[in-house]
């Protein structure tokens, strides 16, 4: 476990107030709904329009050799790095299921420094891998870097009970309570049961929650009905979500993706 506290000379540090444009997404392993198209390169023009500062990003391949040979237009790099390039310099991955043809999990792109990153297993049967991608963003003129979070809860509800416990028990281990957290991602969360237990025990809120009274509805991005993708936050001020939907977006992943802007 990496040590979250950072020191730094506070007399040579000015704190400013900055904002950011954070986006999740769930890229569906780079295809579009029930596999019909590989549309990794459309996912990257689509990112490159919004241009946020952090990307978290689910069900990402690292690599697939199989589909490396058959699918035509496949990267010759992991897909995290063909959609980071030219924009996100900063990256980190977490793999959290592998097969004998590769491996996929999730990811964070960053156009500022990750300093320290790290990945937990909170799987909890072999049948469906989750982990969670816990990384420490440097921005400028801050004191203390900013904690971000990316995962990818389980189906099963029993099983979302136990991760989401996993992921309090992180942010309590290792998040300092003056330090501003974002955790985001495919919860899979459709009872919607883990905002308040992530509020009750982390102090955590949701963006689309707190500015709109109900979790943004993500899930299929063809028709959204279901509010599975979210972005939490603490120690920061929410300035808009929006959950991006309608063409490209709804051509591209079985999820729509969400985006915010947040102030520290």
């Amino acid at each position: 476990m990496f040590e979250c506290r950072t020191i730094l000379n506070r007399t040579k540090t000015q704190t400013k107030k900055i904002s950011l444009r954070i986006l999740s997404y769930n890229i569906h392993k780079g295809f579009s709904s029930y596999n019909r198209k590989f549309v990794l390169e459309q996912i990257r023009a689509a990112l490159h329009k919004i241009h946020p500062d952090l990307i978290l990003l689910q069900e990402v391949v690292g690599k697939n050799e199989s589909h490396s040979q058959k699918v035509r237009e496949w990267p010759n790099s992991s897909q995290f790095e063909y959609l980071a390039e030219k924009l996100w310099p900063h990256f980190a991955y977490g793999k959290t299921a592998s097969y004998t043809d590769g491996h996929h999990g999730n990811a964070i792109l960053s156009k500022f420094p990750i300093s320290k990153w790290e990945n937990l297993d909170v799987s909890t049967h072999p049948l469906e891998s989750r982990g969670i991608l816990h990384g420490l963003i440097q921005l400028p003129h801050q004191a203390h870097p900013l904690h971000v979070i990316c995962t990818h809860l389980g189906l099963l509800e029993r099983t979302r009970q136990r991760q989401t416990q996993s992921l309090c028990d992180r942010i309590k281990a290792t998040v300092p309570k003056g330090e501003s957290l974002v955790v985001a991602g495919d919860f899979n969360d459709w009872r919607e049961q883990v905002s308040m237990k992530l509020q009750s025990e982390t102090s955590l809120s949701e963006v689309f929650f707190h500015l709109h009274r109900a979790h943004a509805r993500t899930f299929p991005s063809w028709l959204p009905f279901l509010p599975l993708d979210r972005i939490y936050f603490r120690g920061m001020t929410p300035l808009s979500a929006e959950c991006l939907v309608g063409k490209p977006w709804n051509q591209l992943s079985d999820h729509s993706a969400v985006c915010a802007v947040l102030k520290i």
